[in-house]
C-alpha cells in the first residue's frame, strides 16, 4: 500500500453481496444521495444520484459494462467518470471506492457531508 492511500480516511458501506449484480445501493449523506453500482465483473463505483440532464435518479437505471442508464430520459453516464455519453453532456461527482475482503469501502476525505 502506498503512503498516500494509507493515508486516506475509508469508511465501510457495505457488503459487495449487498449490492445486485446490474444494480445499486443508496447511502445517504448529510446533503447527498451517494449510489454504488456494481457490474457483471463485481467492479464497483460510486456516484452522486442523480442524473446531470433533470436529476433522475440514476440508483434505479439499468447497469451495462461501465455504464448506467438514466431511467427518466435514457442518458448513458459512464460509471467510471460520472459523465453523460456523447451526444449528451454534463457530469457528477464520482466517489472512490475500494473492496477488501468482500467489503465496500468509501473513501471519506471527499465527504464533508458525513
Amino acid at each position: 500500500m502506498s503512503e498516500l492511500t494509507s493515508q486516506k480516511k475509508w469508511i465501510q458501506v457495505a457488503a459487495i453481496e449487498d449490492i445486485p449484480i446490474l444494480g445499486a445501493r443508496v447511502i445517504q449523506a448529510k446533503e447527498t444521495r451517494i449510489a454504488i453500482f456494481r457490474n457483471t465483473e463485481n467492479e464497483v463505483f460510486a456516484l452522486e444520484d442523480r442524473c446531470p440532464h433533470k436529476g433522475g435518479p440514476l440508483s434505479q437505471g439499468i447497469v451495462h459494462g461501465t455504464t448506467v442508464t438514466c431511467p427518466l430520459h435514457a442518458w448513458n453516464i459512464n460509471l467510471d467518470k460520472g459523465c453523460a455519453l456523447e451526444p449528451d453532456e454534463g457530469c457528477v461527482k464520482t466517489y472512490e471506492l475500494k473492496v477488501e475482503a468482500s467489503l465496500i469501502w468509501l473513501n471519506s476525505d471527499c465527504l464533508s457531508e458525513f
